[in-house]
């Protein structure tokens, strides 16, 4: 069996949800078996969110000033 992994969803989509899901949690009426695949893919959202940041980040450390001009560089992934 081939175990199918989900393509990322855009960020501001990821942290809607998960904002909807802290509230739901917070709320506190789930039950425990509610609470605990509300919390499991509020923890997926969360990495989903941090891999896009730290996309970013990488994208705008990229970017040199040089000769007043911003000019991106080559970043080496596997670096990372």
């Amino acid at each position: 069996m081939t175990v199918k992994k989900n393509p990322p969803i855009p960020f501001e989509a990821a942290l809607a949800e998960l904002e909807s899901l802290v509230g739901r949690l917070e709320h506190g009426e789930l039950a425990l078996e509610d609470a605990l695949q509300h919390f499991e893919r509020g923890i997926a959202l969360m990495r989903n969110c941090q891999s896009a940041l730290r996309q970013a980040e990488q994208k705008v450390e990229q970017l040199i000033e040089r000769n007043g001009q911003l000019e991106p560089t080559p970043f080496d992934s596997a670096a990372g």
